[in-house]
C-alpha cells in the first residue's frame, strides 16, 4: 500500500530542528519561504529567541503554515509542585501555539522522575498532566498531538513509546487530543498499521519524516535524511494517507554529526529532492 509518487512541495514542511544550528528562526522563515517550501514546525526555544509577535508576523509575511509548535508535554516530575509548573508551561504552550495559528501542539510527555524506576506511575502523571491541560486547548482551539517516541527514549524523554499507547491517551482523554506520527519512532513496531487505521483522520494530527540510519552513533543526533537508513517512508504514508491523513509530511532531522554542519540551503536542497524521489 506505498503512496503514490509526490510531485510537488505544496505539503512539504521543515521542522526548524533540521537547521537548528545554522539559521535563527527568522531566517529559517525567511529561508523556507525563499526556497518554496510552504510548511514549518516550531521549535519553542527558537520562537523565544525571536519572541512570539515577531514570528507571528513573519509567518503571515511569508504565508507560511505552522504545521506544530514543539514541544509540550514532559508531565512526570518527583513533586506536586513540579507537576503544576510542567501543566501551567503546558498551558503557556497552548497560547503560544494559538497565536502562531499552528496546527497542533506536539506533546514529547516525558519519563521517569529522577531517581524513580516507576514507569506505571510515570504513565498516569501522563494521563493526569493531559486531564489537566485538554480543556484549556479545547478553548483555544489547539489540538493536542502525543509522539510516541521509540522504546530508547522511555527513561528519560517520553514513557509513550507505540502508536497503542497513545490511541488509548486518545480514548482517555478526548476531544481534542490526537497524534504526531514520526517515522523515526515507531517503524519498527509489528501493530503500526493497525494502529493507524485505528486512529483514522481525525487523530493523525502530523506525519514526521527522517531515516534511521545503520549504524547510529548517537541516539538522539544522529537521525537520517529520507532515503538514507531503513525505513520504508512510502510505505508508512500511504497507511497513514489511506487512514485520511491529508496533512503536510514534516522533516525532522537531529543531525549534529552531519547535516548541522552543512550550509542550511544546501541542506533544504537535498530535503526537497529527496521528498520527491524517495518519500
Amino acid at each position: 500500500m506505498s503512496a503514490r509518487p509526490l510531485t510537488d512541495f505544496r505539503r512539504l514542511s521543515i521542522n526548524d530542528a533540521t537547521t537548528k544550528v545554522q539559521w535563527t528562526l527568522e531566517e529559517e522563515i525567511r529561508g523556507y519561504a525563499e526556497l518554496g517550501i510552504p510548511g514549518i514546525s516550531i521549535w519553542r526555544d527558537k520562537l523565544a529567541e525571536c519572541g512570539v509577535a515577531k514570528a507571528a508576523a513573519l509567518l503571515r509575511e511569508h504565508r507560511m503554515t505552522v504545521t506544530g509548535l514543539c514541544r509540550g508535554g514532559m508531565f512526570p516530575a518527583a513533586t506536586a509542585a513540579q507537576r503544576q509548573a510542567a501543566i501551567e508551561d503546558n498551558w503557556r504552550a497552548i497560547d503560544d501555539a494559538a497565536a502562531l495559528e499552528a496546527q497542533c501542539l506536539v506533546l514529547v510527555v516525558g519519563g521517569l522522575p529522577p531517581g524513580s524506576r516507576d514507569i506505571i506511575g510515570a504513565r498516569q502523571m501522563v494521563l493526569d498532566g493531559l486531564h489537566a491541560i485538554v480543556e484549556h486547548a479545547r478553548q483555544a482551539g489547539m489540538p493536542l498531538a502525543i509522539e510516541p517516541l521509540h522504546p530508547m527514549y522511555a527513561a528519560d524523554r517520553a514513557c509513550v513509546n507505540s502508536m497503542a499507547q497513545a490511541n488509548d491517551l486518545c480514548d482517555a482523554v478526548g476531544q481534542g487530543v490526537g497524534i504526531a506520527l514520526d517515522v523515526f519512532h515507531v517503524w519498527w513496531d509489528p501493530m503500526l498499521e493497525a494502529e493507524i487505521r485505528r486512529a483514522g483522520k481525525s487523530r493523525l494530527l502530523a506525519f514526521h519524516i527522517c531515516d534511521w540510519l545503520v549504524p547510529m552513533q548517537d541516539m538522539l543526533l544522529d537521525r537520517g535524511m529520507m532515503g538514507d537508513g531503513v525505513i520504508d517512508i512510502p510505505l508508512i504514508r500511504g497507511w497513514v494517507e489511506y487512514a485520511g491523513y491529508a496533512g503536510f509530511h514534516e522533516v525532522e532531522i537531529f543531525s549534529a554529526h552531519h547535516w548541522w554542519k552543512k550550509p542550511a540551503p544546501e541542506v533544504l536542497e537535498v530535503c526537497k529532492a529527496r521528498y520527491l524521489s524517495v518519500v
